[in-house]
């Protein structure tokens, strides 16, 4: 999704900032007609490195990746291992889907009565455009991805995207946040970690849908790494506290 305003990073803080579209998304090429094993990890960090040997940068550049892109970056750092990647950025991303998921359950189970089954019942039968569902998924966004009211204008515009194009996130991901059912079902980096040479920064929250159980092994079993918990912040800190997330951000870059 494209739900990002980093363009802060170069107006205020003068960082050159290179923004794409991944495949599947955007303005990039959609290949909606490739199977459902075309959408795996792999491609993505072959397309990133593409772009990176096209713009010829490969010998001096740093990423910045939130949730899935998180997950990206950490993923094409650890097993590429690209002698010009200086520094990293992985926002609000979990280290493994399994970990990530164990999270999510305990923040379901938090909601009351029986929010989490029937969530569960409506995804099973196959009634998510329910009004009951969609009600119950907005309570989970509005506690867990963005807490800012009214939700910011991109914000909205790249959840309608996906609507209009589920696609990729459908097959990839599944149907729900909490409920991984697609070709990233299993993923995890947790082993390979120790290959990242990057300098690394995380950003989390305590509130975010990404729980720290998902966080921890990246702050554990990488080398070079800081580890910063934004306490007012859910999934979108750039959203929900931007001048601190952009300070933190910025440091890091220029440091």
């Amino acid at each position: 999704m494209n739900y990002s305003n980093n363009h802060v990073l170069h107006d205020k803080y003068t960082i050159p900032v290179i923004f794409y579209d991944q495949i599947g998304n955007g303005a990039s090429s959609l290949a909606l007609q490739e199977a459902d094993t075309f959408w795996t990890p792999k491609l993505f960090m072959d397309e990133l490195n593409n772009l990176v040997e096209k713009l010829g940068i490969s010998g001096n550049f740093n990423l910045l990746g939130h949730s899935w892109g998180g997950m990206l970056v950490g993923n094409y750092a650890a097993e590429r291992v690209p002698k010009g990647l200086k520094r990293i950025i992985i926002a609000n991303a979990p280290s493994a889907i399994d970990l990530y998921e164990r999270g999510t359950r305990k923040l379901l189970n938090q909601f009351p009565d029986n929010f989490a089954d029937m969530l569960q019942k409506h995804e099973l039968e196959g009634t998510m455009d329910s009004s009951e569902f969609q009600e119950g998924m907005m309570k989970f966004n509005q506690k867990h991805i963005c807490t800012v009211d009214p939700w910011p204008q991109n914000l909205i515009q790249s959840f309608n995207a996906v609507q209009q194009n589920p696609h990729v996130y459908s097959t990839m991901w599944g149907h729900t946040d909490w409920n991984i059912t697609g070709t990233l079902r299993g993923w995890s980096v947790v082993d390979i970690l120790p290959c990242i040479k990057a300098k690394t920064l995380l950003i989390s929250a305590p509130f975010d849908e990404v729980q720290d159980i998902a966080v921890q092994p990246w702050f554990s079993r990488v080398s070079q790494v800081k580890w910063v918990e934004l306490q007012n912040s859910t999934h979108l800190p750039q959203f929900e506290e931007p001048e601190r997330y952009f300070d933190i951000v910025s440091k890091f870059l220029l440091d």
